[in-house]
């Protein structure tokens, strides 16, 4: 996937202006950045869920708008951060929502056996009776992923999983974009505000300032002391656990 001079304005302020990157396939690629810099609009242009001003994003070769959007949603998948809905579903229901892009509503054998394998990655078959809104926080975002992997997507867009999670289920969460990555091949972007976690856990980083992108390389390349003070506008220091570098700033 590749992305070039995007530009987004609302009421005549440019929020996104000429973005350009590309997305490496099999890997995991945080986009990060203060409030305002542009992540989540640059996500939703990626994802067609925003209409860009101009620019380009190139899909398997050709303008993500000249798809048709059965076709995409059976190679891109997203989470948006308002994740709720409107109707009583138990988990199995929502999960099942992922493979509407193949049956139509008409679920198969094999669909069903795709919706078993994801509630079963998920660890989600004890509650997969249950109403999603009887559930933890931690527990419906897995089963919201549960539904992502049930649609089967070479990519997986996700804005700010870890929103409204603590930490213990953050830092499970984010495993588990691990897992998606090393285990099923999926090439994950993330909208992440824990610089720490994107560190951690990403392959990629693009880090975004004012609505440009400042940086984007790997982790070691981005996760800077200059880079991230310039970013953040406050001092941080830089030091590495386990071989990866992680900030605290002061």
């Amino acid at each position: 996937m590749l992305v070039r001079e995007l530009t987004k304005k609302y009421d005549g302020k440019t929020v996104v202006d000429s973005v350009s990157f590309q997305i490496p396939k099999r890997s995991v690629i945080s986009l990060i950045g203060p409030n305002g810099a542009g992540k989540s609009t640059v996500m939703g242009m990626i994802s067609r869920l925003i209409a860009r001003d101009s620019g380009l994003v190139a899909f398997e070769g050709s303008d993500i708008r000249k798809w048709k959007s059965r076709d995409l949603s059976k190679r891109l998948a997203i989470l948006t951060q308002s994740n709720h809905t409107q109707v009583k579903l138990t988990v199995r229901e929502l999960v099942a929502f992922g493979r509407f892009p193949y049956s139509g509503g008409r679920l198969t054998p094999e669909d069903e056996q795709m919706i078993d394998r994801a509630i079963a990655y998920m660890e989600l078959e004890p509650f997969q009776d249950r109403f999603i809104d009887e559930l933890s926080g931690g527990q419906r975002q897995r089963a919201y992923i549960a539904m992502v992997i049930a649609q089967d997507t070479e990519y997986v867009l996700l804005d700010e999983p870890t929103n409204n999670l603590d930490i213990y289920h953050s830092s499970n969460m984010m495993k588990i974009v691990r897992r998606l990555c090393d285990e099923l091949g999926k090439t994950v972007i993330l909208v992440l505000h824990e610089i720490n976690y994107a560190a951690f856990y990403s392959d990629y980083i693009c880090a975004f300032s004012e609505g440009r992108v400042a940086k984007f390389g790997t982790v070691k390349e981005v996760m800077t002391r200059e880079t991230l003070s310039a970013i953040y506008g406050v001092d941080f220091e830089i030091m590495e656990i386990s071989g990866k570098p992680l900030s605290i700033y002061y």
